[in-house]
């Protein structure tokens, strides 16, 4: 047997209000507060590892909070007496136990890097390949609404220092367009734009909204997740010079090769939950990069632990590839873990404390709500 094994895995639940009040997406969508679910890790020698998994609601990805909760028990039994530092032998044991249902695995995946990283004295983005020297700039999140209004809202945001500006549109192709640039009207030297669709066009529809911005403007983004199919999405990007990331459509490392193999896209948005954990995210990141493609590196929400593993995942990547991170804690009025991740001037960097450098508020997390030993 390891000389260091999983003796216990607890869940926790919170739920974590959003901090705007309703976060409005493409399709009437709206979300009010997210379901967080966190596992803690012990071993046999008293290490704890700690991860989060909160999915977007339930019309984002094909995820959801009591998913989670079941895929965890689903999980947790088949991996008391593994060494959590072995994470690809931890990520095989968990794919054997449940097929598919990455946002399940995402929380214990994180909690394992945790031990890892404190079991040897290094922070985890050592053990993911080694920190780049980069600050990282963090990105809002500007939900849709009133062309003044989210401009006013991305003016709040350049205002704490952020750099980056991720503007959600709804799939109206006259008010989109207003939407866009009324958003980076006031764009800075520097600032960095995605245009946030999450599927909500048509093929026509995006034509149309792009043809809608005058080019005398000049107006420089990036279209993200524009059509919820692949073959739309494609079928778009052959037809404008807009460069096109993907987020819902790449859900794990064959998305990748499948983006790559199509030519489909210039880079994609790496949310950690919906790809099953750092793990396979790891994965992603080497293909990417392999690839050329740019990469934001997020979640889909969450909360300091959360953020915690995106600083510590963006910190690995290479600054001409790295366009921003998420900075989902400003999404949450609930704090669940402290930590040395101060954003300053709108850019992030990774502690140097063992595994992710979090202290989880207990006061916050309260009692497992199951436990498995």
């Amino acid at each position: 047997m390891s000389d260091l094994f999983i003796t216990r895995i607890d869940v926790f639940q919170v739920n974590l209000p959003y901090s705007g009040g309703v976060y409005r997406l493409s399709g009437g969508r709206e979300y009010r507060e997210f379901d967080a679910t966190f596992v803690r890790i012990t071993t046999q020698t008293g290490l704890e590892g700690w991860g989060e998994s909160t999915p977007f609601g339930t019309t984002f990805v094909a995820a959801h909070a009591q998913g989670v909760r079941a895929g965890i028990a689903e999980i947790a039994p088949k991996l008391i007496g593994l060494d959590p530092r072995r994470v690809d032998r931890i990520n095989e044991a968990m794919d054997q136990a449940l097929l598919g249902h990455e946002h399940a695995k995402t929380a214990i995946d994180i909690a394992c890097w945790d031990v890892f990283g404190k079991s040897v004295g290094m922070p985890v983005c050592e053990l993911l390949g080694g920190r780049t020297d980069v600050k990282l700039p963090i990105i809002s999140s500007i939900y849709v609404g009133e062309p003044d209004e989210m401009r006013m809202r991305v003016a709040e945001h350049r205002g704490k220092g952020y750099i980056g500006h991720s503007v959600k549109i709804a799939g109206e192709p006259v008010v989109d367009a207003a939407r866009i640039i009324a958003s980076l009207a006031d764009r800075q030297p520097g600032e960095f734009f995605l245009v946030d669709a999450n599927c909500g066009l048509t093929v026509e529809t995006a034509l149309r909204m792009l043809r809608l911005i005058p080019e005398g403007l000049g107006l420089d983004f990036v279209l993200e997740a524009p059509c919820a199919t692949w073959r739309e999405s494609v079928s778009l990007r052959r037809r404008t010079n807009i460069p096109i990331h993907f987020d819902e459509l790449i859900m794990n490392e064959s998305n990748v090769i499948q983006a790559i193999a199509d030519d489909a896209v210039e880079g994609i948005g790496m949310k950690i939950s919906k790809s099953g954990g750092l793990t396979k995210c790891r994965r992603q990141r080497d293909m990417c990069i392999a690839a050329g493609y740019t990469l934001s590196v997020q979640d889909t929400v969450g909360s300091d632990i959360a953020f915690a593993a995106i600083v510590h995942m963006g910190q690995t990547v290479p600054e001409r590839y790295l366009r921003c991170i998420l900075e989902p804690r400003d999404m949450v009025t609930v704090k669940t873990a402290d930590g040395p991740f101060e954003v300053v001037e709108g850019r992030v960097a990774a502690p140097s404390l063992p595994g992710l450098g979090i202290t989880p508020r207990m006061d916050v997390l309260g009692q497992p709500i199951a436990s498995y030993y």
